[in-house]
C-alpha cells in the first residue's frame, strides 16, 4: 500500500470517527447540548461540537494504531505458531468474551449480570457479521482473523471507556470504534487490491 492509500485511509477513518461521536454524542450527551441551547450560547455549543469530534479523532486514531498493529501481530503469530495460530486466536477470543462479561460484573458490585452479557454478545454479532463480509469478499481464510480482530483488538482499545465510571463513555467510544475498525478492516483489500489476503 503506496502512501496515498495510507493517507486516504487515515484521513476516511479519521472523518468517520468525529462523524459517528459527534452524533452518538447529540444522542448519550442531550443534556450537554439542552444547558448550551436553552438559553441559546453559540461559543459554549461550538466548544461541545468540538469536544465530542475531537473524542471522535482520538477514538479513530486509537483504531488505526490497533489496526496496524493487528496487522503485524497477526503476521507474528502465523510465523511463530504456525497451524496454530487460528486455535490461538480462539481461544483468546473466547477469552476476551468470558473477560468483558465475568471481570467487568465482579468490578460492579450489586449490577446485573445480563446487561455484560448482551453488550459482550452484541459485540460478538456484529462481528461475525464484519468477518462474514471480509471472507466473502476475499476468502474463507480470512474469517477467523477477522473476527479475532473486531472482537479482542476492539475490546483492548475499548478498555480506557470500560474503566471509566457512567456508561455514557463505554457506549460513545464503541460505536465510533468497532465503526472504524468495521471500516479499515474492510477497505484494506481494496486499497491493496488484494481480495484474497486473509486480514
Amino acid at each position: 500500500m503506496n502512501s496515498r492509500k495510507w493517507v486516504r485511509l487515515f484521513l476516511t477513518t479519521l472523518f468517520l470517527g468525529g462523524v459517528l461521536t459527534l452524533v452518538t454524542s447529540f444522542i448519550l450527551k442531550h443534556e450537554s447540548y439542552a444547558n448550551v441551547l436553552q438559553p441559546f450560547q453559540l461559543f459554549e455549543l461550538i466548544g461541545l461540537l468540538l469536544f465530542f469530534a475531537g473524542f471522535g479523532f482520538i477514538f479513530s486514531i486509537i483504531s488505526q494504531m490497533g489496526f496496524f498493529a493487528y496487522l503485524t501481530v497477526n503476521q507474528f503469530g502465523k510465523g511463530v505458531f504456525r497451524s496454530l495460530w487460528i486455535p490461538v486466536q480462539l481461544f483468546l477470543l473466547a477469552f476476551t468474551l468470558f473477560d468483558l462479561v465475568y471481570f467487568r460484573y465482579q468490578a460492579a458490585e450489586g449490577a446485573s449480570l445480563w446487561p455484560f452479557i448482551l453488550t459482550a454478545l452484541g459485540l460478538f454479532i456484529l462481528s461475525l457479521l464484519v468477518a462474514w463480509i471480509k471472507a466473502k469478499e476475499t476468502n474463507n481464510h480470512a474469517f477467523i482473523p477477522a473476527l479475532f480482530f473486531m472482537v479482542v483488538v476492539t475490546t483492548v482499545e475499548w478498555v480506557p471507556a470500560l474503566r471509566a465510571d457512567g456508561n455514557d463513555y463505554v457506549w460513545l467510544m464503541i460505536i465510533p470504534l468497532f465503526a472504524c475498525n468495521a471500516y479499515q478492516l474492510l477497505l484494506l483489500h481494496r486499497l491493496t487490491n488484494d481480495q484474497k489476503q486473509p486480514a
